[in-house]
């Protein structure tokens, strides 16, 4: 199947089946919204995940696709005749609170796989839904934004550094202590609130180095977006500089540090291990 399939332009169209579907909801964002219960991955679900993820499977289907999806809203699902052979693992909207509150930061992520495994991700795309920037990758052919080749940082200094930190958690008290060195050699911490966008900040270079360490963030969120920042030359490893490979699932968490180079990576795990250790 691989040889016959154009990934990233069916990726793009996607992209543009889900902005199509997405327009006509944004003008009635400020009004009642129905309860439509909580999605596999745990988070309310919204009348704009849905339709994204309906627009996402609608071009899958449309290309005549078998393939498994595997949604932060919906859960895993079978499509077509031979649905083991292909898994497609999405975020429909990351970000979802963003976009209700009228926070112009929110993304779509789409993952390609042969098998239900993070490193296994041989396609990926996320787009900012926003201001029109789509990020994708397909293995050992690099990664892009917007049809140009990117590269990560090659920053090594904390010092210097833009440092993305996820402390959106209930238990902040608990993560916070091991955090704290590294906070503290750090001078710029961001977090916008879409963090597989966040991670192509990092393949870009916007930032040098995106950290969650909350047991919070599924593999849903970050299935694309870790290919598109190691096609950018940019390295992910567990806190204690592991590397891993996860279940695609709604449910399996991830903790990580994704750098945009060796050097930063191994200053970040340091100061994370101390803390730990």
């Amino acid at each position: 199947m691989k040889s016959e399939v154009s990934w990233i332009p069916l990726l793009l169209q996607c992209k543009d089946n889900v902005l199509k579907h997405l327009r006509p909801l944004l003008s009635t964002l400020k009004e009642p919204q129905p309860d439509l219960g909580r999605g596999a991955g745990g988070d309310q679900i919204k009348l704009v995940d849905l339709a994204a993820e309906k627009a996402i499977v609608e071009v899958l289907m449309q290309h005549n696709l078998s393939f498994t999806l595997i949604s932060e809203e919906s859960g895993i699902s079978e499509n077509g005749d031979t649905p083991q052979e292909l898994y497609v693992t999405i975020d429909p909207v990351d970000g979802t609170t963003n976009l209700v509150r009228g926070l112009p930061f929110y993304c779509t992520s789409i993952a390609i796989s042969y098998q239900p495994n993070i490193s296994q991700v041989f396609a990926g795309l996320v787009s900012d839904l926003y201001h029109g920037t789509t990020y994708y990758a397909v293995s050992s052919r690099g990664a892009y934004r917007n049809g140009e080749k990117i590269a990560a940082s090659r920053i090594a200094s904390l010092e210097e550094a833009v440092i993305g930190l996820d402390l959106n958690t209930y238990k902040v008290k608990e993560i916070a202590p091991k955090l704290s060195d590294l906070i503290q050699h750090t001078k710029h911490i961001r977090h916008f609130g879409a963090n597989a966008l966040e991670l192509c900040f990092v393949a870009e270079g916007l930032t040098d180095a995106f950290v969650d360490i909350r047991g919070k963030l599924r593999t849903t969120d970050v299935a694309a977006g870790f290919l598109i920042l190691k096609e950018a030359g940019g390295i992910v490893t567990d806190p204690e500089g592991h590397l891993f490979d996860v279940k695609l699932d709604p449910k399996q968490t991830v903790t990580f540090v994704a750098s945009g180079n060796l050097a930063i990576h191994e200053a970040i795990i340091s100061l994370l291990k101390t803390k730990n250790g």
